[in-house]
């Protein structure tokens, strides 16, 4: 029989497309995710920082010092005021891939674009697009629409040189998109913090600019991170500034683990890379060689803030946006620059230098306590039974490796509260994918605990030991981990206090996008013929108007009172699940602090002050 000429194989199926049409076909490639704006790495973020980083770029090469950002709802402005695009090489300059002066040396030596990319991409995803360059008295501009030229224009201009970009995300890609001021300040105060003495100005309706500027650069990241939740450093951020490298940092006795940004040619990467490793290392070598210890990087790290900068000439990123760097041939170098500027540091401020080692030992004398306490944990363990009791486990388990590949990479753990809870789930779940942990109630609030809380209380311990993230979370045994709670204040509470636990000592697994909240149905809507099941007021009240007449209403408190076979829909292919959002330490901690702190009263006071009294008629 004839192979159909649908699956046929020849020369008519291959496609070549323009470049233009490559980035709208295969957008992931250029901007990473798309996203809704509801993400600081959300593409219409990026397309905004691929304008601005030309700006930036003007401004490290001594040209500009001031560059004007203006946002009207996604209609997005950027003038800067360095040399200007060259006249005849605008078009080419925003619509042509690999063209630009970035491959130039003599024009741009620390670029954070160099593949000629970036301003293509914010063009060809752009349902208008606008690019003008103003250059000793004449101006030479071109309009764009999803990449396609369709006006260009010249003349005399009174205005300043630089270029002015003007655009906005195309809906059809960034679907339901809006962009977050929040974010492109925090994205705008990085760049201030970067390049000190520029002058970057936020204007939006019906507000005054605001202007990022800094005096002291990193220096000032660290003591605003410091402030975002009122820590006190233990001795002054110590701050080393040369020509390619950059860095602060400081201890602080209120902080839980580490924080650090890194940073290349003034791009934030979020990933890390070789020259946040070789700080790392070159701090952990300069503390050891000047003390005559044997410490650990965790224990020198430990309650440590601090920020690292570089500048590279031809920096390759391991993605277009630029997250994370991977040039190992600038590792030995850097390590070692590092590590004579500490140990140069250490021997001029012997005063700040001996507060640094305390500190190291107090955390490596911690540690070796918490050892012992994780020992008596797992002996403890192990005297009582092998098995969890706590957890219904399913056949497959993520594995990291393998991802989507692997047979567990739809794996997933319902933690839930009591057996009635558990009993509705572990009825009608699929047991090789979905397991079951059960609590036995609150769980214990940790906030202002320390981690040896997880090996004296045995929920926690068993907790970590199900999930297997006791070290680290590469041995993650499921993908999802989804926090099911009855919808009533007790639910709410259960559930804000596991929030508070993953954040609080396992940050890594809410970064990753692990953890998720079970949205389960608050109605039920039925006639004799059909049920709609209502997640809302207004789905129940459209319900209603759906079936007409007086149809049965039933309101759901708790997950025990929706029985198995019903069940089963809400868990099954239409699950309905909410991501915890991830959100920086300096963010995060503040929030949990008000909420989940010790300031009782205070929190009281806010509560009783916001309180809605309903008015009755």
């Amino acid at each position: 029989m004839a192979e159909s000429t649908k699956h046929v194989y020849d020369e008519s199926k291959i496609k070549t497309l323009s470049s233009l049409e490559h980035i709208r076909l295969r957008t992931g490639m250029y901007i990473g995710r798309t996203g809704n704006g509801s993400h600081p790495d959300d593409g219409c973020y990026v397309l905004l920082k691929e304008v601005v980083d030309n700006a930036i770029d003007e401004y490290i090469m001594g040209h500009g010092k001031e560059v004007q950002i203006t946002m009207n709802g996604n209609h997005v402005a950027v003038r800067d005021y360095g040399r200007g695009i060259p006249l005849g090489k605008i078009v080419d300059c925003v619509s042509k891939i690999n063209t630009g002066a970035k491959y130039n040396d003599d024009v741009f030596q620390f670029s954070v674009g160099l593949n000629g990319v970036g301003t293509k991409a914010v063009n060809a995803l752009s349902k208008f697009f606008l690019a003008r360059s103003h250059r000793d008295g004449e101006f030479a501009e071109a309009q764009f629409k999803a990449g396609k030229l369709k006006k260009e224009d010249t003349g005399k201009t009174p205005e300043p040189n630089g270029t002015f970009i003007e655009f906005e995300p195309d809906p059809e890609i960034f679907k339901d998109s809006e962009y977050r001021v929040e974010y492109i300040e925090r994205r705008l105060r990085h760049y201030s913090y970067l390049n000190t003495g520029l002058k970057l100005i936020l204007n939006t309706p019906g507000n005054e600019p605001k202007v990022f500027q800094s005096r002291h650069g990193l220096m000032d990241l660290v003591i605003e991170e410091l402030a975002t939740d009122g820590s006190e450093p233990i001795y002054p951020p110590l701050h080393y500034t040369g020509k390619t490298l950059e860095f602060c940092f400081t201890h602080s006795n209120s902080r839980y683990g580490e924080t650090f940004f890194s940073f290349v040619n003034g791009q934030f990467t979020s990933d890390g890379g070789t020259h946040l490793s070789a700080f790392r290392e070159g701090l952990l070598k300069a503390v050891n060689e000047y003390s005559n210890g044997k410490y650990d990087g965790d224990d020198v790290r430990e309650c440590m803030i601090g920020a690292v900068a570089i500048r590279l000439k031809d920096p390759i990123f391991e993605s277009q946006t630029k997250n994370k760097l991977g040039n190992t041939e600038i590792r030995t170098e850097l390590v070692n620059s590092v590590r004579e500027e500490l140990l140069h540091f250490f021997q001029r401020n012997k005063a700040i230098a001996e507060k640094i080692m305390d500190k190291v030992r107090d955390t490596q004398q911690l540690r070796k306590e918490l050892q012992e306490v994780k020992k008596l944990a797992r002996d403890r363990a192990k005297a009582i039974t092998l098995r969890i009791p706590q957890l219904k486990d399913c056949k497959y388990h993520f594995d990291k490796k393998k991802g989507k590949d692997g047979k567990g990479a739809n794996s997933m753990v319902f933690i839930c509260e009591g057996q009635s809870a558990a009993g509705s789930i572990t009825s009608c779940r699929d047991v090789n994918n979905q397991a079951v942990f059960v609590l036995k109630g609150k769980p214990l609030n940790v906030w202002d605990l320390k981690r040896d809380v997880m090996y004296k209380n045995d929920e926690m311990y068993n907790l970590m030991q199900s999930l297997n993230v006791e070290d680290n979370t590469e041995g993650l045994r499921y993908s999802k981990i989804i926090l099911a709670t009855d919808a009533d204040v007790d639910g709410m509470h259960i559930r804000n206090l596991l929030i508070t636990y993953f954040f609080r000592f396992f940050e890594q697994l809410v970064h990753d996008g692990h953890v998720h909240v079970l949205e389960t149905p608050l109605f039920r809507v039925r006639n004799k013929d059909q049920t709609i099941y209502a997640y809302s007021e207004t789905e129940r009240d459209q319900a209603i108007a759906k079936l007409g007449g007086k149809p049965e209403i039933t309101r759901f408190k708790g997950l025990g009172e929706i029985s198995p076979k019903e069940f089963a829909q809400f868990i099954g292919k239409n699950m309905r699940l909410s991501k915890v959002e991830y959100a920086p330490k300096g963010e995060f901690t503040s929030i949990f602090d008000f909420y989940m702190g010790k300031n009782t009263p205070e929190r009281k006071d806010y509560i009783m002050d916001s309180l809605v009294v309903p008015v009755e008629d």
